[in-house]
């Protein structure tokens, strides 16, 4: 089952499994996944399963929507692995089956570890 997991940001630790519906993501208590950023939109990204894809959409957000540090303006697909920010929240998609949400927080911990000291160096 897909996934969003909340890897940086005050959510941080977070674990939303994904249902395969349209997914509103901000920081109003209506959303589907609510994250309580100041920097986050209300309404600030839709996620939406058609067919055999997750797709991301900006919700008309005051900040933009980074997948993998490109600001999106129309719908993408998203992959394994992707890296969303919204805000000052950032948030890995995935389509991995973990356990449980620790075990998630512990595979991508350490790869956005890798991954920032990848870049510094």
């Amino acid at each position: 089952m897909a996934f969003l997991l909340v890897v940086g940001g005050p959510n941080e630790g977070d674990f939303h499994p994904l249902p395969k519906e349209t997914v509103s993501v901000g920081r109003d208590e209506a959303c589907t996944v609510q994250i309580v950023d100041e920097a986050v939109s209300r309404h600030h990204l839709k996620i939406r399963f058609d067919a055999a894809a997750w797709l991301a959409s900006d919700d008309d957000s005051a900040n933009g929507v980074f997948i993998n540090g490109q600001k999106i303006s129309v719908e993408v697909p998203l992959s394994d692995g992707d890296m969303i920010r919204i805000g000052d929240s950032e948030l890995i998609f995935s389509e991995r089956d973990f356990i449980d949400s620790k075990t998630a927080l512990e595979h991508y911990g350490r790869q956005v570890q890798h991954d920032v000291r990848t870049i510094i160096q």
